[in-house]
């Protein structure tokens, strides 16, 4: 919104709109003070509305050394993602350049946001910890997913997005993987169709996965927003690299027209998450639910398949990667030594893996603060990607 007038208005200080680097900061600064703003306010709301957790938090025990605090939490608001995606929203209308990657980016915001909403309604209305069916929402996010990735590899301009392969820590020529030659044949059609049916497997998971994994990051004070927080902060300079013709060809990584535009986004997600987490840090006034985990998770997978880096996410998000694998190992070990032993094993205490140190005797703020020192070090390793080509 504020872009076309500075077209209108060229004279200063709207001349300085033009730049990417300042109207991210004016994104993450409309977000942060937004949610500022905007935060009690919501809360107080969804409290009159009664949507809260009275029931009991799953990982509560008497044997955490947080017992009692596990039980205060019963009748803090949930929902509070509705005040990410509102201020989100806003601070992209006003000063992104709208484009096709954009609009991808907040499309999944919104529709996730809406699954995980319903999903959070169907936890209220019954008081217990079991929402919307798993396959449900699998099914929606896949359809989401799909139709991103299908639109992407419809347009020759971002084709390459979805059906090429590019690995981090090498340079592009390397990176990029566009076929396998097969047997010695010269013609590599089978090697070609073979790596764009992985490459769109690979693009429809990075958004369907971190929407689940950042669900799963989700149970305790602060954790799941502050690890996306350092992830998005990751993300900055990648996708300001990415569309920017000068710095993408010096580091040898993707050049991707209009990236630049996701940069916008990535600071109003930083904003938005500095100011939940002003609620949300321990002990928390409200809950993000999986109104927020679920369309953070997913714009964070558009954001990284945008910018052909569906691999940097692994490493910038690993702890979300920690966490979703801790839940599919225990499940599978789970059933799998139930089938052949009769009994049940578990690898793990409880999943996710912040329950396993929780059951394990660590404070709440422990875990918190170290999933933070592993993410800071795990989104370093992320940008460092840019140079070691």
């Amino acid at each position: 919104m504020l872009y076309p007038l500075s077209q209108l208005l060229k004279s200063a200080p709207w001349t300085l709109l033009q730049y990417v680097t300042v109207r991210a900061g004016g994104a993450l600064l409309t977000a942060l003070l937004l949610s500022w703003l905007l935060g009690p306010r919501l809360i107080a709301w969804l409290r009159e509305l009664k949507f809260r957790q009275d029931y009991r938090p799953k990982d509560a025990s008497t044997q955490t050394p947080d017992a009692a605090a596990d039980l205060a939490k019963r009748g803090t608001p949930t929902m509070g993602g509705l005040l990410i995606v509102l201020v989100l929203d806003v601070s992209v209308l006003l000063w992104a350049r709208w484009n096709s990657l954009v609009i991808l980016t907040l499309l999944v915001l919104v529709v996730f946001a809406g699954l995980g909403f319903y999903d959070d309604w169907m936890k209220v209305s019954r008081q217990n910890a079991e929402g919307a069916k798993s396959h449900l929402k699998l099914i929606v996010q896949g359809i989401v997913a799909a139709v991103v990735v299908g639109y992407l590899g419809y347009l020759p301009s971002t084709r390459a997005l979805v059906t090429d392969l590019n690995l981090p820590f090498l340079p592009a020529k390397l990176a990029m993987i566009h076929d396998l030659d097969f047997l010695g044949r010269k013609d590599s059609l089978i090697g070609t169709s073979l790596v764009a049916v992985i490459a769109l497997g690979i693009s429809m998971l990075t958004i369907v996965g971190s929407s689940n994994a950042v669900n799963l990051t989700d149970g305790m004070d602060g954790l799941a927003i502050g690890c996306t927080l350092i992830c998005t902060a990751a993300f900055l300079p990648l996708t300001y690299v990415a569309g920017n013709k000068v710095l993408a060809a010096y580091l040898l990584v993707p050049r991707v027209p209009g990236a630049e535009e996701l940069t916008v986004i990535c600071a109003a997600l930083v904003g938005a998450s500095l100011g939940f987490l002003w609620f949300n840090c321990h002990p928390a006034q409200v809950f993000m639910g999986d109104t927020g985990s679920l369309a953070l998770g997913g714009a964070l997978g558009v954001i990284a398949v945008a910018i052909h880096q569906p691999f940097t996410l692994l490493i910038a998000g690993a702890v979300f990667v920690a966490e979703a694998l801790s839940v599919i190992l225990q499940v599978s070990w789970f059933k799998y030594t139930r089938r052949k032993y009769g009994t049940g094993r578990r690898i793990f205490l409880m999943s996710p893996l912040h329950h396993h140190f929780r059951k394990k005797g660590w404070a709440e703020s422990q875990i918190v603060t170290r999933f933070y020192i592993a993410a800071i070090l795990c989104a370093v390793l992320a940008v460092s990607t840019l140079k070691i080509r």
